[in-house]
C-alpha cells in the first residue's frame, strides 16, 4: 500500500489543491492526515489563500481516499463541513510489516508499543529514534516552520520519502528502520 501522510493544512486552498494533486500524481492509495485541516490556529499567520470551505469541498472530494485523525485545531464545528471522520486522537495501522501508530503530535503518549510513530504538529519535517520507536514528522502542508519547505510524506515499501509539495521533488529519505 503506497500512502500519502500530510499535516497542517490549516485551512489553505491553495496548498490544499496542490496536495490533492501530489496525490493523484503519486498514485497513492490513501491519504492520512494528521490533524489541523480547515482553522489556521491563533498562533499562525493567516496561510496562503485561506478558504476553509474551499478546503473542504476539495478533501470531501476525496473522502473515499482520506484517513484522518484530530488535530489540536480541529473542532466538531469543522467535522460538520466534513465528509470524512476528523474526531479521532489516533489511528494503528500496519503497513508493508511495519506497526505505526499516528496521531497529530501535541498528544503523543509516552509508551508507544509501535515500530513508527507518525506525526505533524510542530511543522518541521525530521525523523529520529526515540527509545526504539522511529519518530517520523511529515511536516506542514501550508506553514512550515525553520526554514522547512512545504511537504508531505510517502511511505511505501517499509521506506519513507519527504517530498516538496512546491515541486515534489523528494528531500530526505529513510529507506530501513534499522539504519538510523
Amino acid at each position: 500500500m503506497k500512502l500519502l501522510v500530510a499535516s497542517d493544512i490549516h485551512g489553505s486552498a491553495y496548498w490544499c489543491r496542490r496536495l490533492a494533486k501530489a496525490f493523484e500524481e503519486e498514485r497513492a492509495d490513501k491519504l492520512l492526515l494528521l490533524g489541523d485541516i480547515l482553522y489556521h490556529g491563533p498562533r499562525n499567520a493567516l496561510p496562503q489563500e485561506y478558504q476553509p470551505k474551499e478546503v473542504a469541498e476539495i478533501l470531501n472530494s476525496m473522502k473515499d481516499k482520506i484517513l484522518c485523525i484530530k488535530g489540536n485545531c480541529d473542532s466538531e464545528v469543522d467535522q460538520m463541513m466534513l465528509d470524512f471522520h476528523i474526531m479521532s486522537e489516533y489511528a494503528l495501522l500496519y503497513l508493508d510489516g511495519i506497526s505505526v501508530y499516528a496521531c497529530h503530535g501535541h498528544n503523543i503518549p509516552e509508551n508507544i508499543n509501535s515500530d513508527v510513530l507518525l506525526y505533524g504538529h510542530t511543522h518541521i519535517p525530521k525523523f529520529e529514534n526515540i527509545g526504539g520507536v522511529m519518530h517520523l514528522n511529515c511536516g506542514s502542508v501550508s506553514i512550515p516552520k525553520e526554514n522547512s519547505p512545504h511537504s508531505y510524506l510517502i511511505c511505501e515499501n517499509g521506506r519513507f520519502a519527504w517530498k516538496d509539495l512546491a515541486n515534489g521533488c523528494k528531500y530526505m529519505e529513510l529507506t530501513t528502520l534499522q539504519n538510523t
